[in-house]
């Protein structure tokens, strides 16, 4: 018995070290670009046929193609942080949140996946992310350019926008100025999109 209780003392210490190793194990935090008052944004009055959109994947910068937040810290220096990350790819991400909002702002009905019907006029806005840069305590800046085409007639129209957001201290107030940014964008291309459904000769609303 002498034997037994030292090696029972032992496994209870080895457990305990155990155990507070996985609780010091630091937790990843998610973060979405996606606003939840996205429908609030609504302008315009859904009708029995609605505008049908279509935004397909988004042409960005190869190092931003991955769930990481992508943060600059230096003039030559960025840093990609394991434990802050978007809720899915930031391409992914992005296209998401800027096609439901375009959607909510338009009244419109986003078919990016599929279900429209065969002869049904679609609007289809191609977005390239020029430049983003989020820098840690400062700003989070970006460049979008745009072309929305109709799928059934010659009108298109291209558009270009950059902006920067201040932001506060932190990684939590770097994400809501990238959201932020974001909405301002979508509400450019929204009301892009709905001059050009208004007039085939449209200019980019200034």
């Amino acid at each position: 018995m002498s034997l037994f209780r030292p090696s029972l003392a032992l496994l209870a210490v080895v457990s305990l070290a155990a155990l507070a190793g996985c609780g010091s194990t630091p937790a990843v935090r998610y973060y979405s670009l996606s606003t939840a008052t996205a429908a609030a944004a609504t302008t315009t009055a859904p009708t029995a046929k609605p505008l049908l959109i279509e935004v397909p994947p988004l042409a960005l910068p190869e190092r931003l193609v991955r769930p990481q937040l992508v943060v600059r810290t230096a003039a030559n220096q960025v840093d990609v942080l394991e434990l802050h990350r978007w809720t899915a790819p930031f391409d992914s991400e992005l296209r998401d949140a800027l096609a439901s909002s375009i959607a909510a702002r338009l009244g419109a009905v986003d078919v990016s996946g599929g279900g429209r019907l065969a002869g049904q006029p679609v609007y289809r806005v191609a977005v390239q992310l020029r430049q983003w840069e989020a820098v840690d305590n400062s700003r989070v800046e970006a460049s979008f350019s745009w072309t929305i085409r109709r799928s059934d007639e010659a009108r298109n129209i291209a558009c270009q926008w950059s902006q920067s957001v201040p932001v506060g201290a932190g990684i939590a107030a770097l994400a809501q100025g990238a959201q932020q940014l974001t909405a301002q964008a979508a509400q450019r291309m929204a009301a892009s999109l709905s001059a050009l459904d208004a007039d085939a000769a449209a200019q980019c609303p200034a």
